[in-house]
């Protein structure tokens, strides 16, 4: 009597290889996390990379491996918590200045969360310290302006055009001019510290350079 065959057990399956994209974002996002704590927290001359590799619990080499420098690390992850903050606020990463027909208040709107932005330590810290190295490394302030001031300037543009077009500001108005007119005494305030940022100050800007983009009549 032949005896019973037995059913050969299932190889088990493969097991998956390793995401080394999915690596590498979480070692991306635990530099980004670890260079901003460490600046907030000890300043950008105390901060340094293998300061940053220890917290982020990576290798200096990883860190070395995608930035030359502290510097270009620091912006990199400044530039992400802006995208991040924009998400949460927005569902992406955009930051029109919207457009609801009242120009004044429009842009109270935006300047207010600017002032809120400067006074929250996450941004103060590394902001304070990417204007600073900006000044003596060239490459950095150009591409620091590039990536994160000129969007910013352009999103005050365009709502200004917008408000020339409907008749709401004098024809003449030069926008990059009104531009500068309204956030360049917010961060003369902010980078001297010479009086606190508040929301009234942000509403008196508006209001004065308003007054002088009126259309004449």
């Amino acid at each position: 009597m032949p005896e019973p065959t037995s059913t050969p057990a299932s190889a088990p399956a493969p097991k998956a290889a390793p995401d080394a994209s999915r690596r590498s974002e979480r070692s991306r996002r635990a530099i980004f996390d670890a260079a901003l704590a460490l600046v907030s927290e000890s300043g950008y001359a105390k901060t340094t990379i293998e300061g940053i590799a220890a917290r982020a619990g990576v290798g200096k080499q990883t860190i070395y491996r995608w930035w030359p420098s502290k510097a270009a690390v620091l912006l990199d992850a400044f530039l992400d918590l802006q995208v991040r903050a924009h998400e949460a606020l927005d569902g992406d990463g955009a930051s029109e200045i919207p457009d609801t027909g009242d120009l004044a208040a429009d842009l109270k709107r935006v300047l207010r969360a600017t002032v809120d932005e400067l006074n929250d330590p996450v941004f103060d810290g590394p902001t304070r310290a990417l204007a600073a190295e900006g000044i003596v490394d060239p490459d950095l302030g150009a591409r620091f302006t590039e990536a994160l001031l000129e969007p910013q300037f352009q999103y005050y543009v365009r709502r200004i055009e917008a408000a020339r077009e409907a008749g709401d500001v004098d024809p003449g108005t030069d926008p990059r001019l009104a531009v500068e007119l309204l956030v360049g005494p917010l961060h003369h305030r902010w980078i001297h510290r010479t009086l606190p940022l508040t929301h009234a100050y942000a509403d008196s800007l508006v209001d004065h350079v308003l007054r002088g983009l009126a259309p004449r009549s």
